[in-house]
């Protein structure tokens, strides 16, 4: 009776097939020799795509027997609105605009991947730790080089179910990361990220990606939160953030009319989090912290 198996390959579901036992000729030929012989179960994988609604009833499947945690029943939230945004504070001519500031589109993406020597790193690693104080104060950028990071705070009364999802978005970021060094292929990133959100239940957003950043905000390579077969691997003084958002339910979503901010369709809570690392030989140094 055919049964359905995740994968841990490139994130396909498989279908497998158990066969009746069969001799094979080594078997055969051993029998005629004297020998005793068993017969061997072979397990026939055909991969194929699983619809979401197929994937649903797997999750499902995986909570009724004990194998993923229930996320509960989860209360139907209003959507998120637009409030008013304060005017743009003013910004002393001395200090560096980015080619960003003044344009209502979003960023490009540049084609090269940044690899720093040990100068950039240096700068790398001073304003990628001021980017980490702005979580808590203020200030981007420094000597031309960009830090970017990002947290999910809780403020006032927050419910259990959206500490949950806090808290896991946080660790998938933390377990991404350990996978990290040079040599190891991008797409590991997304395997363990969508590993761990899978266990409780939640979806990985695929709308917004990691990307390369240094004295170039927005660069190659462009990081999948989910699993993929993206090619290439890291490489030693390679920069770049891992930033995945996990949302309760659909990762459908509406862009507001700034063009700008993004929120569940059906209203539910997203969570994010995010690092700029650089890549090391034998891990990858978290560079926003204090």
């Amino acid at each position: 009776m055919a049964s359905l198996l995740l994968s841990s390959i490139i994130g396909d579901p498989l279908t497998r097939t158990s066969i009746q036992p069969f001799y094979t000729v080594r078997h055969k030929l051993a029998s005629q020799r004297g020998f005793e012989c068993k017969p061997n179960h072979f397990v026939v994988v055909s991969k194929r795509r699983l619809s979401g609604l197929e994937e649903a009833m797997l999750i499902n499947r995986a909570v009724e027997q004990g194998k993923v945690e229930n996320p509960g029943k989860l209360r139907k939230r209003p959507r998120l609105r637009p409030g008013k945004v304060r005017p743009r504070l003013p910004v002393p001519d001395h200090i560096i605009r980015p080619p960003y500031v003044n344009s209502s589109s979003l960023p490009e993406l540049a084609n090269e991947p940044q690899i720093h020597d040990a100068e950039g790193i240096e700068c790398m690693r001073a304003s990628c730790e001021l980017a980490a104080r702005v979580l808590e104060h203020a200030g981007t950028l420094v000597k031309g080089y960009h830090g970017d990071t990002s947290r999910t705070f809780l403020c006032g009364d927050v419910d259990e179910e959206a500490k949950r999802l806090v808290k896991v978005t946080e660790e998938c970021l933390y377990k991404a990361i350990s996978v990290c060094k040079a040599g190891v292929g991008f797409k590991q990133i997304g395997k363990r990220i969508n590993e761990h959100a899978a266990k409780y239940g939640y979806s990985v957003d695929r709308r917004f990606v990691g990307h390369g950043v240094g004295k170039i905000f927005h660069s190659e390579p462009v990081i999948f939160h989910f699993r993929n077969d993206k090619p290439g691997c890291m490489v030693a003084g390679q920069t770049f953030t891992i930033e995945p958002i996990l949302v309760m339910r659909s990762t459908d979503c509406i862009v507001w009319r700034d063009n700008w901010t993004t929120v569940a369709a059906d209203g539910s809570l997203a969570a994010q989090f995010e690092h700029s690392i650089l890549i090391t030989e034998t891990g990858a140094e978290i560079l926003t912290k204090c």
